[in-house]
């Protein structure tokens, strides 16, 4: 098998509630182009069954929350397992800072059988954003993409050459990682636009909301992760999450961040 076979399947695998991750991962994927690519989306996969890699490279994209990896998108990344598969990093982070977000992340796919091989933190609209509070609003843009793809080209060599030379990948960060503090319990709720039509329930990551009877949709606490796929995707601009943070970034962070990038020294 030549190195260029090692580029015939690129697996995406990605933790995207508002799509952020998505976007970035098939952006890279676009530059790194491969001969296939498959994606596995475990937004919303409930199950347990093993994911095995077994061929070609990887592409991972997850969100960022407090500066570490989101713990739901860690916890789902652990059923895969890879054979020693080359694999570009991505977090995406809502213009705050990634932290320990990348180190955490290539700790992990580490442990799973992954080479990682670069990484690339971007920034996608943060989920607390809303119209009059905006918090990287429009994120990734048009200016993104096209790093994201010439990104992946730039990756090209190093996951072709991972197999025969592991790289050696400096990333910033801090072990052991930052603390997260105890989420409250807020959620998102339904305002009188709600026509119960139930896209917030097909689009919640954990299942935390239900509607019964044509009723409202009712959030579980102990099941939602503020992630605001619910908020981002009503049709009806009917669900809200009113919490002081959005203010606090909006305030706080606002300057426009570019994509930070890393390879192999």
């Amino acid at each position: 098998m030549t190195k260029e076979d090692n580029l015939s399947k690129v697996s995406l695998l990605y933790f995207s509630p508002t799509h952020t991750s998505k976007q970035m991962a098939e952006a890279v994927a676009e530059g790194v182009s491969a001969s296939r690519i498959e994606s596995i989306d475990l937004t919303c996969d409930l199950g347990n069954a093993p994911i095995h890699i077994t061929e070609g490279v990887a592409i991972v994209a997850v969100p960022v929350y407090a500066g570490r990896v989101a713990p739901l998108a860690l916890e789902r990344l652990r059923r895969v397992t890879a054979n020693r598969i080359p694999v570009t990093l991505l977090v995406i982070y809502g213009n705050r800072a990634y932290d320990d977000a990348l180190v955490e992340l290539s700790d992990t796919l580490t442990t799973l059988g992954f080479i990682p091989t670069s990484a690339g933190a971007f920034i996608g609209e943060h989920s607390y954003s809303r119209s009059l509070m905006p918090i990287a609003e429009g994120r990734p843009d048009a200016t993104d993409l096209s790093i994201a793809r010439r990104f992946g080209n730039d990756s090209r060599p190093f996951l072709l050459a991972a197999h025969s030379c592991v790289p050696h990948l400096p990333l910033p960060g801090n072990r052991p990682y930052k603390p997260v503090s105890t989420p409250t319990p807020a959620v998102p709720i339904s305002t009188d636009n709600c026509t119960s039509c139930g896209i917030c329930v097909d689009v919640c990551p954990t299942g935390a909301i239900s509607i019964t009877n044509g009723e409202r949709p009712v959030t579980n606490p102990d099941l939602c992760i503020k992630c605001c796929a619910c908020v981002k995707d009503c049709p009806s601009d009917a669900r809200i999450f009113n919490t002081p943070y959005t203010k606090k970034l909006h305030t706080n962070c606002s300057l426009y961040q570019t994509p930070t990038l890393f390879f192999p020294v």
